[in-house]
């Protein structure tokens, strides 16, 4: 077991900058050497900033550095499986952003490599980490709910577009729109409470609408809006609903960056058992209802809240120290890969699709 590792951000953007970053530096066992972006400010930037490192433009010039241990991967999604393909076949651990990759295709390469050199590979999916996350999963394999046969998942908003025709909505760099830029996420700790199901089928419809007339698209903020491009490219979903047949339950979803919906329709999850029931609120807390002694039983538990972003990254430093996989590992992080693809496989065909 090694006491201490040396890491390399490469990307310095947004993720980087209030998740990564600072977790390496809470980190007793971490010391960050490099800060690469192909935007020489931003790397120059974090070097000032933090006053620990050093900027390269490059990251192929610390591919061979053999001082490097691990590299947290914070670039756009199409660079995603290349850079960390390259770094754990130069013998470097890799903490990678979600989504995986844009395609399964890469996914499942990515994965392969990981195996193939032995070298760890978490997914960026952080509410593993989070402490509500935990609490629900506890109570569901402690059979709490009873059979869970149905999960309910809703993540939609009423104009939410980022950064309209930049990177988030061109199809070549992003591989998709709100199904992986937010559904990984509840997808992913669907999966997670679970006890990561096998997906066996996948029914879904993606639509590109709202968004499709960038030049009249009406909305009142934006995130990421320092990249809009209304000359640019707008080819993803902006909406996206589905059906999942799992080895444990059945999960259906809708999900928007953009609808005409209310503002309040709101981000949530329903865990629906023949015992009991929860529904969580996306990064916030949950309720239990229950049955007891006659009784309709409904619990809002207390707990305390964590940093999940800063947790996962402290974990992925105690795993390359300790050598093992962790709760992110790839090989998880995989299967909701094959269930985005199959969604959005199952949109173009417009017939459900049987997965391996």
């Amino acid at each position: 077991m090694k006491d201490s590792i040396q890491v390399a951000v490469i990307g310095c953007g947004n993720i980087a900058n209030s998740a990564h970053i600072p977790a390496y530096l809470a980190s007793p066992h971490a010391e960050i050497k490099y800060f690469c972006d192909i935007i020489p400010e931003k790397a120059d930037r974090c070097v000032e900033k933090y006053g620990c490192g050093k900027a390269v433009y490059d990251y192929t010039e610390i591919l061979d550095d053999p001082e490097l241990d691990a590299v947290s991967v914070c670039t756009h999604n199409d660079m995603h499986s290349v850079i960390s393909i390259d770094f754990m076949r130069h013998g470097k651990h890799v903490l990678c952003e979600k989504p995986a990759a844009r395609i399964l295709s890469e996914a499942l390469e990515m994965e392969k490599v990981s195996l193939k050199t032995g070298k760890i590979l978490s997914i960026g999916v952080c509410n593993r980490y989070s402490n509500a996350v935990n609490h629900m999963k506890k109570l569901v394999d402690d059979g709490v709910l009873g059979d869970i046969y149905h999960v309910y998942v809703s993540f939609r908003a009423h104009r939410s577009i980022p950064g309209l025709g930049g990177d988030f909505t061109t199809k070549a760099v992003s591989g998709g729109g709100a199904l992986i830029d937010w559904g990984v996420h509840y997808l992913d700790l669907v999966e997670y409470v679970c006890g990561d199901p096998k997906p066996l089928t996948v029914s879904g419809e993606a639509f590109c609408k709202l968004g499709a007339d960038m030049k009249n698209y009406v909305f009142t903020h934006m995130w990421s809006s320092d990249t809009m491009d209304l000359n640019g490219t707008y080819d993803v979903d902006d909406s996206v609903t589905g059906l999942i047949r799992t080895s444990g339950p059945v999960i259906t979803f809708n999900g928007a960056w953009a609808e005409n919906i209310a503002e309040e329709n709101g981000t949530f999850i329903d865990f629906i058992g023949d015992k009991g029931g929860i529904r969580h609120e996306y990064l916030g807390g949950f309720t239990l209802y229950t049955v007891r002694d006659g009784m309709l039983c409904t619990t809002r538990p207390v707990f305390r809240e964590n940093n999940m972003h800063r947790d996962e990254v402290l974990d992925f430093v105690e795993s390359v120290c300790r050598g093992e996989r962790n709760r992110n590992d790839i090989q998880n992080a995989v299967l909701t890969s094959k269930i985005m693809q199959a969604v959005y496989d199952s949109s173009d065909a417009h017939a459900e699709i049987k997965l391996d």
